[in-house]
């Protein structure tokens, strides 16, 4: 798992990288968005929720819909930007805290989970690619210095293995660990859902973004 935890962190160079060569938007980043969403509730579905309930814990269900407010919360201050919209002003050489701080708080969280289950970790990881791509294209084309754009990807990659760490080290928060899990999961719920209806114009689905959602599912059910 030490091995792993690197993953998320990569995947967030990995989309800078990505977004250094497009230098924009393009049809296949919505695709990309499309089957992460999928993918992410594939695994919702297929595992964590089962998982959760069958654990017996009590007010599990608090705990998702606390999560799902809390993550429209974190929107109000990221503009949307973890499903993938950013809506912020490009023309600011200011270092964007608000945004900063709320995906750290969601990429935080989101590390919980990952500490009991390699399956997570592999759908947070898809999450992020695109996520990390389209927050690169929007640092890039802002008028932030290259040092202060590197420095918000490379803190927010660090943020998901730092939840790990906590909930693998703190044993204090093992009693809590349901909840807690719970709670990233509600995170997830709105997010996942909230990209397959966004990464659509006008919320329609053509055939391709019908099949690339089809196959995210597949796979999150696979894995």
């Amino acid at each position: 798992m030490s091995v792993l935890l690197l993953l998320p962190f990569l995947a967030i160079i990995s989309g800078y990288l990505t977004a250094r060569i497009l230098k924009r938007m393009t049809p296949g980043v919505n695709y990309l968005l499309a089957f992460s969403g999928a993918f992410l509730l594939s695994i919702i579905f297929f595992e964590l929720l089962p998982e959760l309930f069958a654990s017996g814990a009590p007010h599990i269900g608090a705990a998702l819909m606390l999560g799902m407010l809390l993550q429209i919360a974190l929107d109000y201050f990221s503009k949307g930007a973890e499903h993938g919209h950013i809506h912020q002003d490009k023309s600011s050489e200011k270092f964007p805290l608000a945004l900063f701080i709320s995906l750290s708080v969601h990429a935080l969280i989101e590390g919980f989970p990952v500490a009991h289950s390699e399956h997570v970790l592999w759908g947070v990881v898809i999450h992020k690619i695109p996520i990390a791509l389209i927050l690169s294209l929007f640092l890039i084309q802002s008028s932030l210095s290259t040092p202060k754009q590197l420095l918000f990807l490379l803190l927010f990659g660090f943020m998901t293995p730092l939840g790990t760490l906590v909930a693998l080290y703190i044993p204090e928060l093992t009693p809590h660990k349901p909840f807690i899990n719970a709670l990233a999961v509600g995170v997830f719920l709105h997010v996942a859902t909230t990209i397959l209806f966004e990464s659509s114009k006008d919320h329609q689905f053509n055939r391709i973004k019908l099949m690339v959602i089809l196959a995210g599912a597949l796979a999150g059910y696979l894995i």
